[in-house]
């Protein structure tokens, strides 16, 4: 073999490694502080029976994030920046909107799991939430988005502490199985829980921060399959890490049989204080926890602000520095220290974590709606979805939009 030859396979090789990130960087961020408490408190009221649905969404996640991704490559503009072009102003302002309620939730639910794990640790809220507040203004502020994606990165990498834990549960497969197939679809507040699931899953913000890094990465469409290889694993982990909390919450709050409801972040890792050790637990969850919830904090805001400047016309880009866009770096400090503010205001948020699952399930039909129809429009013909992949596409995304709908409406209805 040539040397030419094979510095061409090296370069190549190379290539394919760098495309690698946004996917698994965006999964990671889904498996937020939020998706862990609504996936601890689905394990701790229901057992194992939302396991399979934590499973078989790894399909549709994988789909939608999948045209994301090819979006992408073949546009290189960002999702809000596609809306605005071909469904006008009002639109891409309605897109930004739901990514804005759905990126403040996750604002707020990341740093109330940095409150209660600050509280676990015997550190208050005076001292926690600013320094995690200082702690992702410093990583904005270097101005190179390759760099916060690799301090996220590192950071996500604690999150396989749950995969420890769920190992240490001892979970009874027997268990697992019966109650896999028991379905109590009549009662709203599993349909509730159901929808919170969804909501936690499937993230607005995940279709505009994922679009925007691909595009910004200026990937050509020989890049695809390893952009896609990215983007299901980044489902497949993501999925299996949520899988991991609700069974570690089953096997140590007790199940269904105990109706057990959850209060805090800290009260999981106390949970496990039997099986753990008081140290090991608060340990395993306290950095599991707390990893998450930054990682999901910096792509929530970043993709606040880079979808608002999309929209806005603006400068966006993490490539600028601070004095170079101003706009970009203020409206994110604004969004953090908001956030922030709003946490160490109000003294218990467990509500809030589960309500803002609900919230992201409600407005995943615009969304996905506007991103399936530019699908059709904003792709070049051979690249649009076609054939049994378009169907299981639109089903699937029209399925989980309503099931997510359905569970919204029946658990408020409970309520009132």
């Amino acid at each position: 073999m040539s040397r030419t030859l094979q510095s061409a396979k090296l370069r190549h090789a190379f290539r394919r490694i760098a495309v690698w990130g946004p996917g698994l960087l965006v999964m990671l961020a889904d498996a937020d502080a939020g998706n862990v408490v609504t996936a601890a408190q689905a394990g701790a009221q229901w057992g194992y029976r939302f396991l399979p649905l934590l499973l078989v969404l790894i399909v549709p996640l994988y789909l939608i994030q999948e045209l994301t991704v090819r979006l992408g490559v073949y546009t290189r503009r960002g999702y809000g920046a596609l809306v605005r072009e071909f469904f006008g102003t009002g639109w891409a302002w309605v897109s930004v909107a739901t990514l804005g309620v759905a990126a403040t939730g996750t604002l707020v639910t990341e740093f109330s799991a940095v409150a209660g794990i600050g509280e676990m640790v015997g550190l208050s809220r005076a001292m926690s939430l600013p320094a995690a507040a200082l702690a992702l203004l410093a990583v904005i502020a270097t101005g190179a988005y390759r760099r916060v994606e690799r301090t996220a990165l590192v950071i996500g990498l604690f999150e396989l502490a749950f995969f420890v834990v769920a190992w240490t549960a001892h979970p009874d497969w027997r268990a697992v199985a019966g109650e896999a197939a028991d379905y109590p679809l009549s009662d709203n507040a599993f349909l509730y829980l159901t929808a919170a699931l969804i909501g936690a899953v499937f993230n607005p913000w995940m279709v505009f921060f994922q679009h925007a890094a691909v595009a910004a990465r200026r990937l050509s469409p020989t890049d695809l399959t390893a952009a896609r290889i990215d983007t299901a694993a980044g489902a497949l982990f993501t999925q299996l890490l949520t899988a991991a909390v609700l069974i570690a919450a089953v096997t140590t709050l007790g199940g269904i049989a105990a109706h057990t409801s959850l209060d805090s972040v800290g009260e999981i890792s106390q949970s496990l204080v039997p099986a753990l050790g008081t140290t090991v637990a608060h340990l395993v969850f306290g950095v599991g926890v707390l990893g998450a919830a930054m990682v999901a904090a910096i792509v929530a805001s970043l993709a606040l602000v880079s979808g608002v400047g999309e929209v806005a016309g603006s400068r966006r880009s993490l490539e600028l520095r601070p004095q170079l866009a101003p706009w970009f770096y203020g409206f994110y400090a604004l969004a953090i220290a908001g956030s922030a503010a709003l946490v160490w205001a109000v003294p218990d948020l467990v509500w809030l974590n589960i309500g803002a699952q609900v919230v992201n399930a409600l407005l995943l039909p615009v969304v996905l709606g506007l991103l399936l129809v530019l699908a059709g429009r904003a792709l070049p013909q051979e690249a649009r979805p076609r054939g049994a992949y378009k169907f299981a596409l639109v089903s699937l995304t029209c399925a989980v939009c309503a099931l997510g709908w359905v569970g919204a409406l029946a658990g408020w209805l409970t309520s009132i």
